[in-house]
């Protein structure tokens, strides 16, 4: 039987280069979706999952998303005293209990795998989840959440995944998929970046990980993987020659790619227009906005 995952790894020390100049003092972390900032999505749908200890893997540059986490007790009562109960609660969303979040650097910028491995020693001999906020993922219910429900049955590792076109495989990580059984597929192996033309199928993995404490144990090798980087595909691969399974979890719901500055804008686009009280205003300048273009042209 599983082991409940109750520890999460949110790898954040990039620089957010694709966002120049914005990021060059705030972290591509805290930029907004709306009103919320892109690490307070991962953090949400981790506490749904259940998870209760939160570890952040930064660099320097990175205390504006420290601070973030921090009590605000003087803009707390301060939106008190003025009845601001709807602004109080959305703050306080991003309050963190003493002890349930810590921070380690990663003090070179070696890639993903190696920035999992940093956490090492908070994570111990537990299974963990690994969330990308650059991937943020809508559903009915939260993806992490599906993960967890489906990781009961399996044990093992588990990665999100969905279909992407075979031209784009080459920025993902790639399944070879040996069992599928709809949501959930057994593995054979992992491709980190394959070309379109070697991809052994077009299932990709997306930034949601539920993985297995002997994944550190790889990473100890310090592996150099595609793009010269210690790739975290190749340290979950090598779980399926220990005969532990690794599956691909086809979640329920839309991921936007937030790293990219099209994919940002999306997202941008349809959180707005699932917010009842944005909804109606935006929706009509984007309706006036397209046929003014349209007419023009």
């Amino acid at each position: 039987m599983s082991r409940k995952v109750t520890k999460a790894v949110f790898p954040v020390a990039g620089m957010g280069t694709r966002f120049l100049p914005a990021t060059k003092s705030i972290p591509k972390e805290i930029m907004t979706l709306v009103d919320q900032p892109l690490i307070q999505y991962a953090i949400d749908e981790a506490r749904a999952a259940g998870i209760e200890e939160f570890i952040f893997v930064t660099s320097r540059g990175k205390s504006a998303l420290e601070d973030y986490f921090d009590g605000a007790p003087v803009l707390e009562a301060a939106l008190e005293s003025k009845g601001k109960t709807k602004l109080l609660e959305a703050l306080r969303k991003s309050d963190m209990d003493s002890g349930a979040i810590a921070y380690v650097r990663q003090r070179e910028a070696l890639g993903l795998g190696h920035a999992v491995w940093c956490a090492r020693r908070l994570i111990g001999d537990e299974p963990f989840a690994v969330l990308l906020p650059d991937d943020v993922i809508t559903g009915d219910v939260p993806c992490l959440e599906q993960m967890v429900d489906a990781y009961e049955q399996t044990g093992g590792c588990m990665v999100a995944a969905m279909e992407v076109p075979y031209e784009k495989t080459s920025s993902y990580g790639v399944l070879d998929i040996g069992e599928d059984h709809s949501s959930i597929v057994s593995v054979k192996a992992m491709v980190e970046k394959p070309p379109a033309d070697q991809a052994p199928s077009n299932l990709a993995v997306i930034g949601r990980y539920i993985l297995s404490p002997n994944v550190l144990e790889n990473l100890n090798s310090m592996k150099i993987g595609a793009g010269g980087e210690i790739q975290l595909t190749d340290a979950i691969d090598a779980e399926i020659s220990n005969g532990d399974g690794v599956f691909g979890y086809r979640f329920r719901g839309q991921r936007f790619d937030c790293s990219s500055k099209a994919g940002y804008l999306q997202a941008t686009v349809a959180f707005g227009l699932a917010r009842d009280d944005l909804r109606d205003e935006f929706a009509t300048f984007l309706d006036d906005f397209i046929r003014m273009r349209d007419a023009a042209e």
